[in-house]
């Protein structure tokens, strides 16, 4: 389990927004924020709480690992540096009000929503968008909400489908590389001003950990995920552990 360091203690810069598993701080250097990684768990839109201890500290290193992979084959991130055990360091976007879904497997909502079974494995992936919005349970959308309601323009939309396919198309292979499937998964997309372009540019944001993705064990179907929270299966903590064990990070 992830020992407890003075590097658990948050940042003293202004606080910009605290949300349900991080807190954003201003950066020492111009555009730039600092994120602070919780312990705290929620699901069902916040109506369930509690704590995965270590979570943060896994989930900093976790994201680090991805963004820092996700840049070697060309994907624009906002990551930077990782501070700390719980902190790191990245550029500051204005965030694209969508999440982005990912799935390859048949899960959570999708099973519900359809009534179809866990774990039938899609013809093709699909790419779900939903509004951005705690208050309204992150509805989905349609590319032509999108669209209509001027949240992302032709451009962007075209952008944010191809990165988010190869996005998906890397990491199901780095996950099975180490024994686990990736099921689904959320990303969020940011704007970011390009001088030499003169002009935004989309780069990915937010996190990549078992908070936002599921994760089961290739040839035993396991939850490696937040899932085990969600669903009162137990085991959270070793599940978020055996994913870094996995990846090779250490705590």
């Amino acid at each position: 389990m992830p020992s407890k360091s003075p590097t658990e203690e948050m940042p003293k810069g202004e606080k910009l927004y605290e949300g349900k598993a991080k807190v954003l701080f201003r950066g020492e250097d111009a555009g730039t924020i600092v994120q602070y990684f919780k312990d705290d768990a929620t699901a069902f839109n916040a109506q369930k709480k509690g704590t995965i201890t270590g979570k943060g500290i896994i989930n900093n290193k976790v994201t680090e690992l991805v963004m820092i992979n996700l840049a070697r084959i060309g994907i624009p991130t906002h990551f930077i540096k990782r501070l700390n055990d719980r902190e790191q360091l990245v550029r500051e976007v204005e965030i694209v009000p969508l999440e982005v879904i990912v799935r390859n497997v048949v899960a959570g909502t999708m099973a519900k929503r359809l009534g179809i079974e866990e774990g039938r494995r899609l013809a093709r992936p699909i790419i779900e968008f939903s509004l951005k919005d705690d208050d309204l349970g992150d509805p989905l959308i349609a590319e032509e909400h999108v669209l209509s309601l001027e949240l992302a323009d032709d451009e962007e939309l075209s952008e944010i489908f191809d990165m988010t396919h190869q996005i998906n198309d890397f990491l199901r292979g780095f996950f099975a590389s180490v024994g686990i499937e990736l099921i689904d998964f959320k990303l969020e997309y940011g704007r970011l001003y390009d001088e030499d372009e003169m002009g935004y540019c989309l780069i990915l944001a937010d996190e990549f950990s078992p908070d936002n993705c599921r994760l089961w064990d290739i040839e035993t179907g396991k939850k490696l995920d937040k899932d085990r929270f969600r669903r009162d299966l137990g085991g959270e903590v070793e599940a978020y552990e055996e994913v870094a064990r996995r990846l090779g990070i250490a705590l």
